[in-house]
């Protein structure tokens, strides 16, 4: 593999890492996986990676953002792109100004990610028509942000989103990543 084609990904949700480790992989990138801004210290203490995907909420309540910043000041040239579940402007536009290239809202795809690397810098000809979003996604953004809301107590998301906790139950096994 390529040294220069170092990718560190920062995400607590052990599924989507796993499929995320595993796609980049396969486009030739050597892939670090950390879950905590602790993990990606001592990573960074053997490695410099040039990209990385940094997952804006992790356990805890912990910010994405502060290993944006960890990251930036390690090595200002990496190419670090935001994901997140929350999308906001004032995130975006903090993530930003800690060092990230890039911040995409969840679901993005390893296409998505690839792209915003190879983004850096602004442009003006932007396309301001985005893909559309189906209603099961977000159907599915919806009940994340709120089982992540009630620390994933299933029957405490349920009553908020107004649902039998079975069918809550059912959604979320037929959405799990293999």
């Amino acid at each position: 593999m390529q040294p220069d084609r170092l990718l560190l990904i920062v995400e607590d949700d052990a599924a989507f890492a796993r499929t995320l480790c595993r796609s980049f992989e396969r486009r030739s990138y050597q892939v670090l996986h950390a879950t905590s801004l602790d993990e990606v210290r001592e990573l960074l203490k053997q490695h410099t990676p040039q990209f990385a995907v940094v997952d804006l909420k992790l356990n805890g309540n912990a910010s994405g953002l502060t290993c944006v910043r960890t990251l930036h000041e390690h090595h200002p040239a990496m190419q670090i792109v935001v994901l997140t579940g929350f999308a906001s402007i004032n995130t975006a536009v903090e993530a930003i100004k800690l060092g990230a290239c890039q911040y995409l809202a969840k679901p993005s795809n390893t296409d998505d990610i690839e792209a915003a690397f190879g983004h850096v810098a602004g442009k003006e000809e932007m396309d301001m028509t985005n893909r559309a979003t189906s209603i099961k996604t977000l159907e599915w953004e919806r009940i994340h942000q709120v089982l992540a809301e009630t620390d994933f107590n299933i029957s405490e998301a349920a009553r908020r989103l107004g649902m039998h906790r079975r069918t809550l139950a059912r959604k979320l096994e037929k959405q799990r990543v293999k």
